[in-house]
């Protein structure tokens, strides 16, 4: 069958397998070509491993000089009479072989991340066939929905407001627009569960089950991935339910530093930059100033998407460093930092300040913010080629 791109909106309903594997082998040969990781980690597990910063992190270090050995923990969908499955399935795929190629162990789960079933799979692999113990441990689940694995409810985020409703433009995949619309205010009930799926209880819980099953190794390291941005985004996100969601990830942070001491360990999160992801695509009235960052940066020459972001957290932040890891004065990592440069955000305003419905595409970087977009699901690749049909049934017999 011949595989089209298909948008709805800001969600992909179609994914290529062959883009996808390139998607996979053009991060490898960037952070085969970047500042090496050094001094890094050997046994990793990745929570969110199949795309975005989760995908980037174990790209980066099984193939940017730490050549870890990984454990990808992911929720993904392989092809049926329903579709091709999703793009996450083949990243989860092409990752494993490439780094078997190299001689690395790249064990995949595929399944719900919160439920203890999974905890319990993933603490048998380590210490039967993963040397007993892992030296790092990725937090990068990105969801809407989040059950409690002991009742079974649901907790449901809600991307609002505190206080007043803002109103602002956003942008319409699907048909190449840039639409306004109002993000209301969260109830209370929101507030909670927003923090309940994005906040830090999770990571927490994850941690604290690793560490009484005596799976971490001395010195581990966790860390987790968060975004703050400057003050124009904060009507949306600083002060909405995201914000309040990362507030509470970076007190857990604090918390678990305290209590991997024990094992001379540390817990980290990192500040990221604005990028296209499955999860930010989603964000509303954000659009227009990644749109305007790109602009400004990619003609700065300090653009970096998540690989490079990722390659440069483990080479020069988490790893690498010396004694200490470099953190602000809250204890984050800062990757965000080229992005927050003054010179940087004055340009992004006057551009935000220029943008319309009818010139968004010429004034901001619309082309590469969309191209960002369909390479997530492995569409736009110049060295693939979609009028290609794709044999699904051998694509079936593939297992991540």
């Amino acid at each position: 069958m011949i595989i089209e791109p298909i948008v709805n909106g800001v969600v992909a309903r179609s994914a290529h397998p062959i883009g996808c594997q390139q998607a996979v082998l053009n991060q490898i040969e960037t952070v085969e070509h970047s500042s090496q990781i050094t001094n890094g980690p050997k046994k990793v597990l990745v929570l969110g491993a199949s795309s975005g910063f989760g995908l980037a992190s174990r790209i980066s270090l099984a193939f940017g000089g730490a050549q870890a050995d990984t454990i990808g923990v992911s929720f993904e969908r392989g092809p049926s009479d329903k579709g091709v499955g999703t793009a996450g399935w083949y990243n989860n795929i092409y990752f494993r072989q490439e780094a078997e190629k190299r001689g690395l162990i790249a064990k995949n789960f595929v399944g719900d991340a919160f439920s203890s079933e999974m905890r319990q799979q993933v603490i048998d692999y380590i210490k039967s066939e993963f040397g007993g113990k892992v030296d790092l441990v990725v937090y990068s689940l990105a969801t809407g929905v989040r059950p409690d694995p002991e009742s079974g409810h649901l907790w449901r985020s809600a991307i609002k407001t505190v206080g007043e409703p803002v109103s602002g433009p956003t942008i319409n995949i699907e048909h190449d627009k840039l639409e306004s619309m109002e993000v209301g205010t969260a109830s209370a009930e929101e507030m909670e569960a927003t923090i309940k799926v994005m906040g830090g209880e999770d990571w927490q819980s994850w941690m604290e089950i690793l560490s009484d099953a005596d799976v971490l190794a001395h010195g581990c390291k966790t860390v987790a991935y968060s975004y703050v941005g400057p003050e124009v985004t904060y009507p949306i996100y600083h002060h909405g339910t995201l914000g309040r969601a990362k507030q509470h990830l970076h007190h857990t942070a604090d918390e678990l530093n305290q209590k991997l001491a024990t094992l001379g360990g540390e817990a980290y999160v990192s500040v990221c930059k604005a990028l296209v992801t499955k999860a930010s695509v989603f964000i509303p009235a954000f659009s227009p100033y990644i749109l305007s960052l790109f602009k400004v940066m990619k003609q700065k020459g300090t653009h970096e998407g998540c690989i490079e972001q990722m390659q440069r957290l483990f080479s020069q932040r988490l790893y690498g460093t010396g004694a200490s890891v470099p953190v602000d004065e809250a204890r984050l990592i800062r990757v965000d930092d080229w992005e927050l440069e003054p010179e940087t955000q004055a340009e992004v305003s006057q551009l935000m300040q220029q943008m319309t419905a009818d010139n968004f595409q010429e004034v901001g970087d619309y082309s590469g913010y969309k191209l960002d977009f369909m390479q997530l699901n492995g569409f736009g690749f110049d060295n693939v080629d979609y009028n290609a049909r794709i044999d699904m049934d051998n694509l079936a017999l593939l297992r991540p």
